[in-house]
């Protein structure tokens, strides 16, 4: 019984010995951290969801005290009233970027992209996408699984069920390009929000020559140039049998829309058209 006591008292001799060393350690390594960083933290949506560029909404706080300029930091969540105010209480100068919204370049939907044979693997477009090409002719469009859906912390983008496709909602958006990095196909791609939310954009990611590609899709760009040639601005470039809209030069002047033969080019939020008079 005495060396059983005898031992329990050397054990709780010892751990206290320990925690008093670890106590002393812990106090002379001691790294004081900056308080501000608290009240960053505080300002922030919280979200954690890594369309800064950084792990988390404490790790971006950090970044931003530590930093000498807040030029390349910006957090999509918050928007440029946070950032000002993160900025004001720094004493430092405010990014200014405008706004971004996903949008899903592929109008592949049931009735335009035909099934040519049927997936009945894991529901992930990512385990689709290393498997092989996807249900349909096309192998760059979307895969329909969701993972996008899955990868947005705001519900900002559904799978519709009929053209299983992604919709985005603009309400809910926050471009924190979770969206983005989940699509495997690439689909899905942040673009500036325009004025009064207008936009104007080829709504296809095929690369193939063009008589695949429409044979694959009947909403596919099939590189005519008949869009690059009609636009003013140069904001069109073809590269790889696909036409690409730069946002930043786009005037959405919509002349290429009427131009284009299979209709893959969208106009999003403008009014309608008015009807020309018969000849």
């Amino acid at each position: 019984m005495s060396i059983l006591i005898s031992t329990v008292l050397a054990l709780s001799m010892l751990g206290l010995v320990l925690a008093v060393v670890l106590y002393f350690v812990a106090q002379r390594f001691k790294v004081e951290e900056d308080a501000r960083i608290d009240d960053v933290q505080a300002m922030l949506p919280g979200a954690n969801c890594g369309g800064c560029g950084y792990a988390g909404c404490r790790a971006f706080a950090e970044s931003c005290v530590t930093s000498d300029a807040m030029d390349a930091l910006y957090c999509p969540v918050g928007g440029a009233d946070t950032m000002s105010q993160v900025a004001a209480y720094l004493g430092k100068a405010a990014p200014e970027k405008e706004p971004m919204v996903a949008v899903v370049r592929c109008a592949g939907s049931c009735d335009k992209r035909p099934r040519t044979n049927v997936y009945d693997g894991a529901p992930s477009c990512a385990v689709a996408a290393g498997l092989y090409t996807g249900d349909t002719g096309c192998s760059y469009g979307c895969l329909g699984s969701g993972d996008c859906e899955q990868a947005c912390n705001f519900g900002a983008i559904t799978i519709n069920p009929d053209t299983r496709l992604p919709e985005v909602d603009e309400t809910k958006c926050t471009a924190c390009n979770a969206c983005v990095k989940a699509c495997p196909n690439k689909v899905i791609e942040l673009r500036k929000t325009g004025p009064k939310s207008r936009r104007v954009y080829v709504s296809c990611v095929n690369k193939d020559k063009g008589g695949v590609a429409k044979k694959a899709c009947s909403a596919a760009c099939i590189a005519c140039t008949k869009c690059q040639k009609v636009c003013a601005f140069e904001a069109i470039t073809i590269e790889n049998n696909l036409a690409y809209i730069d946002f930043s030069k786009c005037r959405l002047c919509r002349k290429c829309v009427t131009e284009c033969p299979t209709n893959a080019i969208l106009e999003v939020n403008f009014p309608p058209r008015k009807e020309e008079p018969a000849a």
